[in-house]
């Protein structure tokens, strides 16, 4: 298996595949990009990405956005990378938006869970975040991915500062209700203005604290570390605290690639990507593909680190 220069295993491959979105969350990092994509990448190129990636045994994959359920060709794209052979997951983040139609094909083309970025139950509050009234819409395609066997179903809750902070344990019910993980999430700097960050970063310390209060059981996640929470009527919460968190940052296992075809060793900057693409759309080799993977893999370092 791959392993940066800090001893850090990376398995997984988290790939955007369009920076086009219908909402407008003021929160939303963009998976780190910034400035204007180039373009996106085909099913071809992304699937040949992707391949590099398996050829280093990574057999973890997710799909993310921008929204990656507007693009026309999305089951296409879950399909050239169910078809790379035995995964040990393919997953997609998505804001549900139009799940309710593709879930059922998403599942059929190998996709085997999602995650829905679900800031709010309260359809004012859902509208002030991402700027479009879709509440509806969205907790339909959360049921329509339960029904079509997603597994697990998680919702990605950014707890925001005098927004949804009193919604948490509202969304623990509904998580319940429909059989879904939660996850309570820090807000993160990436693409996040300064001030934005000051008004809206909530210290989610007191959630941890009370979740840790009400469980019936703990456990810890290999993934970062996570902890996750499980309460006495099965309801499961994870807890995501990127922030100056060190632990965090020594136990991330994640490559990116950019939704134009950079790889990117790190969500928090966006100095160090590595150009995949352009070597590919020339003919490059698989071997040479496979060394621009690994220069990539040889930038990896901790954002936040321990203080010596």
């Amino acid at each position: 298996m791959l392993t940066d220069r800090y001893g850090r295993v990376v398995d997984r491959l988290r790939i955007s595949i369009t920076q086009r979105c219908m909402f407008r969350c003021f929160f939303c990092h963009r998976e780190g990009e910034v400035g204007t994509p180039r373009g996106e990448m085909t099913v071809e190129e992304i699937a040949k990405i992707a391949e590099i990636a398996y050829r280093f045994d990574i057999r973890k994959f997710k799909l993310t956005g921008g929204e990656p359920l507007l693009r026309e060709d999305v089951v296409d794209v879950v399909s050239a990378i169910n078809n790379l052979g035995p995964l040990d997951d393919l997953g997609m983040t998505t804001n549900g938006y139009l799940l309710r139609e593709l879930a059922e094909p998403l599942r059929e083309a190998g996709l085997m869970r999602v995650n829905v970025s679900l800031p709010s139950l309260k359809p004012r509050v859902f509208k002030q975040i991402t700027g479009l009234d879709g509440l509806g819409k969205v907790l339909d395609g959360v049921e329509a991915a339960v029904e079509a066997g997603l597994s697990p179903v998680k919702l990605n809750m950014v707890v925001l500062k005098g927004v949804n902070e009193d919604e948490v344990w509202s969304m623990v019910d509904f998580a319940g209700e429909v059989g879904a993980i939660l996850q309570v999430i820090e807000l993160e700097t990436s693409n996040v203005s300064d001030d934005i960050f000051k008004r809206f970063h909530a210290d989610i310390s007191w959630i941890e604290r009370e979740l840790e209060r009400r469980a019936s059981k703990v456990y810890v996640r290999r993934l970062h570390r996570r902890r996750r929470y499980v309460l006495p009527d099965g309801v499961e919460v994870e807890v995501v605290k990127p922030m100056h968190n060190t632990e965090f940052c020594a136990n991330c296992t994640r490559m990116r690639v950019t939704s134009d075809g950079y790889l990117k060793p790190c969500l928090l900057r966006s100095d160090n990507h590595v150009d995949i693409l352009t070597a590919l759309r020339r003919g490059a080799s698989d071997e040479e593909l496979k060394r621009i993977f690994l220069k990539a893999v040889e930038l990896r370092e901790p954002f936040f680190k321990p203080q010596v």
